[in-house]
């Protein structure tokens, strides 16, 4: 597996969508605030909620860009420039992703999605991404509440159930490769156990060790820190796709050298 990653120019494919991620990840956020702050507006309590579930996932950066981002202002025009901008950059990563995907499965480029069916391919998996950061909010809400062990087991379980459906729709529909669950599957297991770890890592590295040093370092631990998060991020995930493909071709074992 780690052969045919090198082969496939596995790391360059992460560092383009780690590239996308980056210049998506600000106009995405921003917007958002932008929207809570008109849907939820009074409830600040919700509001502060859900921005704080869409962070969760970027533990060593996530209270920076908590502190950062803020809503537009000035009426409809700026919300739909920044909505429009905000479109196109998350598309650009689920793009990316599709050329990475095809990479690792050697699609043919007439084989390929074409562009109208590329693009509603990334529209379904942001609509599915968005509809998982508001079910794992309230699930995040179940379990600050407390409602015994049993139920917050539950509720924990529920939630890492939603990442591993959100793996199972991006190795689905962000290529163009006919792959069906039972192929994407074990990989999506993978990435779904990685991206904990990571989150648990990135938590532990904030608490333990920059937690007085995100004053010093500022906006340059946020550039740096949003970038090599979604560079390993994006590479565990690449991995885990390569796994599905190695598994699903038995090409597998394979001399290192040959």
């Amino acid at each position: 597996m780690v052969k045919k990653f090198g082969e496939d120019n596995g790391g360059q494919l992460a560092g383009l969508i780690a590239y996308y991620g980056f210049f998506s990840l600000f106009p995405l956020l921003l917007v958002a605030v932008t929207v809570l702050g008109l849907v939820l507006h009074g409830n600040l309590t919700l509001q502060h909620k859900i921005l704080d579930s869409s962070l969760a996932s970027f533990p060593v950066i996530g209270t920076q860009i908590r502190n950062n981002i803020h809503s537009l202002n000035g009426g409809a025009l700026p919300l739909a420039i920044g909505g429009a901008g905000a479109l196109l950059a998350g598309l650009g990563v689920t793009r990316a992703t599709q050329i990475a995907q095809d990479r690792l499965w050697d699609v043919p480029t007439d084989g390929r999605h074409s562009f109208i069916r590329s693009r509603l391919r990334g529209l379904a998996l942001l609509s599915i991404l968005g509809g998982t950061v508001v079910v794992t909010t309230v699930l995040d809400g179940f379990v600050v509440a407390g409602h015994g062990a049993l139920a917050t087991l539950v509720a924990l379980i529920a939630s890492i159930g939603l990442d591993l459906g959100l793996f199972v729709a991006a190795f689905v529909l962000l290529t163009s490769y006919p792959a069906t669950v039972r192929e994407i599957l074990p990989g999506a297991i993978v990435a779904t156990i990685a991206w904990e770890a990571l989150q648990h890592a990135g938590s532990y590295l904030v608490v333990h060790q920059l937690k007085h040093a995100t004053d010093t370092y500022g906006v340059f631990a946020l550039v740096i820190g949003t970038l090599a998060w979604l560079h390993i991020g994006a590479q565990t995930t690449l991995y885990a796709a390569e796994l599905n493909v190695v598994r699903a071709r038995n090409l597998w074992p394979r001399a290192l050298l040959d």
